[in-house]
């Protein structure tokens, strides 16, 4: 891998995709509406195809070697083909891979949740992070009989078309900042969604506390995400989480906390990390080992309307693949090598990085700033550090910065998502951390004339 300053001169050889990866998008293209499968798939102008992955490293099908700072958007905490999850995969395969009956496998990886995620008294498994949200907020009216819900501007929360709403606001149409505007994320959006979210601005507490209170007799639930990877992946004031959290006590609205994403922000998750205690928690990504997976837990009442023990349940749930035997089994094999110690060793390389990337901008004195927490960190085009949504949204010259990073990124063996949100795995090591630490130094030193651009533009 090359690395520093001297990177820059490999671009040309090493560039974003390959020819087996571009051959092979050309047979995409004929099948897939835009040659891939899913919206999320990164292409300059092609995406590399991935051949094998092996700890915190994947090979594409062109035989190079990158460092994976993607992990599948958050999920591979452990990287990749982790050791416990192949063996405990491999067994179960042999055994069969999913039955119309419940096996043990769910039982155990729902005691462990519960045993380690506070106000997680009961579990419901689905099967991705977008099944969790949508049927937390389905419990929550459920449990309320209300309809509306609030959540943050800029906030991602799966495919579910209220939780959709300002996910992908513009300064075109995200309205006034004391009032935020529910913005469609695509046409042909029914306005009766639109007009049943509340939309809120992250780290703004009379914001908050207005807002929900002046719709309180119809919000069934807030959904909240402590640290939305899209809106800065900043983290919440103590003040705007206990806002939100009195305002809705006061008014019985459910607080759902969204942690699909950031469950990998400690042991006990992120309600934890930051003081929030909410009646519904949604979980995905790192509780699968790397399979399909979501859950919704919560308080024992409010999942009781999930209880078909006497009849017709007021939320009826089920799913073929719910709770299927293989992604029960990663998920615990995964979890229990999830301990203290291994959340330790994330905290550690997190904080090296994002202090490392942070000397870097200082010493240089460039308009970039680096947050993040845990494993989790984010790079901004910008001087210091957004607050909300609305600051986060990068200038036309920043945007076009964070491209050329992941690019030069891509250049020295790394893979960094565009818009430089990264994940971090337990097989990563400190070596690996003071690699990207001087790649992104490389960066900065040939970029120079490009970074005091942003200085000028915000």
């Amino acid at each position: 891998m090359a690395t520093g300053p001297a990177g820059s001169n490999r671009a040309a050889q090493f560039e974003r995709a390959g020819q087996g990866s571009k051959d092979s998008f050309a047979r995409a293209r004929l099948v897939f509406p835009d040659g891939t499968s899913r919206v999320t798939i990164e292409r300059d102008p092609e995406p590399v195809y991935i051949e094998r992955g092996s700890g915190s490293y994947v090979f594409d099908i062109d035989g190079r070697r990158f460092l994976d700072l993607n992990c599948n958007f958050t999920t591979l905490i452990h990287g990749h083909a982790f050791a416990p999850v192949v063996e405990a995969l491999t067994d179960q395969l042999q055994r069969g891979s999913c039955f119309a009956n419940p096996t043990r496998g769910e039982i155990e990886l729902a005691e462990l949740l519960c045993d380690r995620i506070p106000r997680v008294d009961r579990v419901r498994f689905v099967n991705t992070g977008t099944e969790a949200v949508l049927f937390a907020v389905k419990a929550a009216r459920a449990f309320t009989g209300r309809t509306k819900i609030a959540k943050l501007e800029g906030a991602y929360h799966g495919a579910y078309d209220w939780v959709e709403v300002s996910q992908a606001a513009t300064p075109d149409n995200w309205g006034d900042p004391a009032a935020p505007k529910s913005a469609p994320f695509y046409r042909g959006m029914p306005q009766s969604v639109l007009d049943e979210v509340v939309v809120l601005r992250f780290n703004d507490v009379e914001g908050a506390r207005r807002l929900l209170s002046s719709h309180a007799r119809d919000l069934a639930a807030v959904v909240l995400d402590p640290m939305p990877s899209r809106g800065g992946l900043t983290a919440p004031t103590p003040e705007f989480i206990a806002a939100v959290q009195q305002t809705a006590r006061e008014n019985e609205i459910l607080v759902i906390s969204d942690e699909v994403l950031n469950l990998r922000q400690g042991f006990e998750g992120a309600a934890a990390r930051y003081g929030l205690v909410p009646d519904l928690v949604t979980m995905g990504k790192i509780i699968g080992g790397g399979l399909p997976i979501g859950a919704i837990g919560g308080r024992e009442d409010v999942m009781k309307v999930f209880d078909a023990s006497a009849g017709r349940p007021l939320l009826p749930q089920g799913g073929t693949f719910s709770a299927n035997p293989l992604s029960m089994i990663a998920g615990l094999a995964s979890m229990r090598h999830l301990d203290q110690a291994a959340f330790a060793h994330l905290e550690a390389l997190g904080n090296l990085v994002r202090d490392g990337i942070g000397r870097a901008i200082q010493k240089r004195g460039v308009s970039l700033c680096v947050t993040g927490a845990a494993s989790l960190l984010r790079i901004h085009p910008m001087a210091r550090a957004p607050i909300d949504y609305r600051d986060a949204h990068p200038t036309p010259g920043g945007a076009a910065v964070m491209k050329d990073l992941t690019r030069f990124f891509a250049a020295n063996g790394i893979i960094l998502p565009y818009g430089a949100a990264a994940a971090l795995s337990t097989p990563m090591t400190r070596t690996d951390a003071e690699i990207i630490i001087e790649v992104f130094e490389g960066f900065l030193d040939n970029h120079q004339d490009q970074l005091e651009a942003i200085e000028v533009q915000k």
